[in-house]
């Protein structure tokens, strides 16, 4: 990833730019791990990749870290500002409050690679895909 000279100070940003840069992180993950499970068909990966990235798995993945106490409270701090975060809009293939959780998760993953907290980020992303997976009974299907 580039580096640059300023750090944005991600306590600072505003839940939806958190949400923002998280969407795209977790995405960039879940496609890689699709890649390194030996799926190439561009139809499969999208299919796949929703079993991850769709605003009902991001809210079950939320509410399953939420129910192991997985999170330190600065963690779960960001989680309630970005569950309040009022964006204006809803996907109409989802309802409200699965939406603002779903950003909720986003923005924590945004503000955990803001942070510069990789590993961490990485630990959850990993919590993550073995959520999904055991749901799914393996890889996601």
């Amino acid at each position: 990833m580039l580096e640059y000279q300023e750090n944005v100070d991600a306590k600072q940003l505003n839940s939806l730019a958190l949400a923002y840069v998280g969407d795209a992180i977790y995405e960039v993950y879940v496609r890689r791990h699709l890649i390194q499970s030996g799926k190439v068909k561009p139809n499969q990966l999208h299919r796949e990749g929703t079993a991850y990235v769709s605003a009902k798995a991001q809210c079950k993945v939320l509410f399953r870290i939420i129910d192991e106490k997985l999170l330190t409270e600065e963690e779960q701090a960001v989680v309630m500002r970005g569950r309040n975060a009022k964006s204006g809009t809803v996907p109409k293939n989802t309802d409200v409050q699965t939406y603002h959780y779903s950003t909720a998760f986003e923005a924590l993953m945004g503000y955990l690679f803001l942070s510069g907290k990789k590993e961490r980020l990485e630990e959850l992303i990993l919590k993550a895909f073995s959520f999904v997976e055991e749901k799914k009974g393996g890889t996601a299907e």
